[in-house]
């Protein structure tokens, strides 16, 4: 590395001087803005319209279902057209679903005959549906395009700044949508949506960047879609990062059931139920300005199985808390652990991924970590209705301690992982 490249990658702000990854950076921002009130608003209108938490998870499972069925098609298209076309176009779609929301949330979307709760309820499933297609397609896509925007020397900064702003946005995002719901409702929270949402096309448009070339293969489709796959389970130290993660957010996923704690156990309602959304991210930012300047890399393994182990017990604190700002605490160490995790183990996939494979690779890691979200917020109804919100997150929780203590013990090189930098 030369004296040049070793002053960049000491630069807290070097990914940041480049004007396309600025661009990129403000456009996932008012992305992750925009989706973060929509899910707040979402939440908040089903269980109202519900009273059942089992419906939350449902909510989930509707994006998780079409994102995990296509995600690696999405990857391979991601490895073999130009990712920033394939993310715009993704990003548009997100753009008519939430203006479907805003329509749908209107008294009277169909004539002068208000929709009944059951089938406004099936008309953002099927909305939602749409939008986890979009996602499945926009997230390999964007993962990739940020490693080609700026050089390898600085994956680890640029990293952090992705992470960061993805998680300062859903501060912002969680309390916005909560607020905008008390003071403007439904329509109002949407159509804040849906602006930015068009706000982050104009900006990846101007994105001035194209994929490069890559070498065609002769491989039948159906190899190639798979070669993702195959990638991350020829390389255990990957598939076993990416599995803690996967089981620990599907088991922790209490996060979910935040409208029935801030309705009912917290007593605090739509503003509260903001404040709730917004804290595991307002303890992420935190966690990732921390991270800028003491990077987690140098005993890599051993801080992500820790950062895993906080995220568990964070968890299990949150489900007894009657009190609302030991919530919020619990949730923000939460995701002050969560960020820690996140930074390494998209570093990890950057390093040792080529870039040819990255948009099929990031697909397999949708698969793991992005729709464990939505299916760990399905078990999470099930199992509040079943025992109870404060079981489950208590549960989910102890199960996540059990995670990575199991992944340690099957794991050494894992446990023993130490520094990134010769991958």
């Amino acid at each position: 590395m030369s004296a040049d490249q070793i002053g960049e990658a000491r630069d807290t702000f070097a990914a940041l001087r480049l004007p396309n990854f600025r661009r990129y950076i403000l456009a996932l921002f008012t992305l992750t803005l925009g989706i973060q009130i929509q899910g707040t608003v979402v939440g908040w209108q089903v269980y109202d319209l519900t009273k059942d938490p089992l419906a939350l998870g449902l909510v989930g499972l509707a994006e998780a279902l079409p994102a995990i069925s296509m995600s690696l098609f999405a990857g391979h298209v991601a490895d073999t057209h130009d990712r920033r076309r394939i993310a715009l176009a993704a990003l548009s779609m997100l753009v008519g679903c939430s203006f479907a929301l805003w329509w749908l949330g209107l008294p009277t979307p169909v004539g002068d005959t208000p929709l009944t709760a059951p089938a406004r309820v099936r008309s953002i499933y099927a909305v939602i549906v749409v939008s986890g297609v979009a996602r499945a397609f926009l997230q390999p896509a964007r993962q990739a395009l940020s490693a080609e925007l700026v050089p390898r020397t600085l994956y680890s900064n640029a990293v952090t700044w992705r992470s960061g702003s993805w998680q300062l946005a859903a501060v912002l995002g969680p309390a916005l949508g909560g607020l905008l719901y008390a003071a403007g409702g439904i329509t109002l929270s949407y159509a804040v949506d849906a602006v930015l949402m068009a706000f982050a096309v104009l900006v990846l448009f101007s994105v001035r960047h194209r994929s490069p070339q890559r070498e065609r293969r002769d491989e039948p489709v159906r190899v190639a879609i798979l070669g993702g796959l195959r990638f991350v389970f020829r390389d255990p130290l990957l598939l076993s990062a990416l599995s803690l993660d996967l089981f620990s957010v599907l088991f922790g996923g209490a996060v979910a059931l935040l409208p029935v704690f801030a309705g009912e156990i917290l007593q605090a309602g739509p503003t509260g139920l903001g404040l709730l959304r917004a804290a595991p991210a307002a303890g992420a930012v935190v966690s990732s300005i921390l991270l800028t300047r003491f990077p987690p890399f140098a005993h890599s393994g051993r801080n992500l199985l820790l950062a895993v182990t906080g995220f568990g017990l964070c968890t299990i604190g949150f489900g007894l808390s009657r009190s609302l700002p030991l919530s919020m605490a619990f949730l923000a160490l939460g995701g002050a652990s969560d960020m820690v995790s996140v930074v390494i183990r998209s570093l990890m996939l950057q390093m040792r991924t080529p870039e040819a494979l990255l948009g099929r690779v990031s697909s397999v890691n949708q698969i793991f970590i992005g729709s464990s979200n939505e299916i760990g917020a399905f078990e999470s109804g099930i199992t509040a209705r079943w025992w109870g919100a404060v079981t489950a997150g208590v549960v989910g929780g102890v199960a996540t301690l059990g995670v990575a203590a199991t992944v340690a013990w099957r794991v050494p090189a894992l446990r023993t992982l130490k520094s990134l930098k010769g991958h």
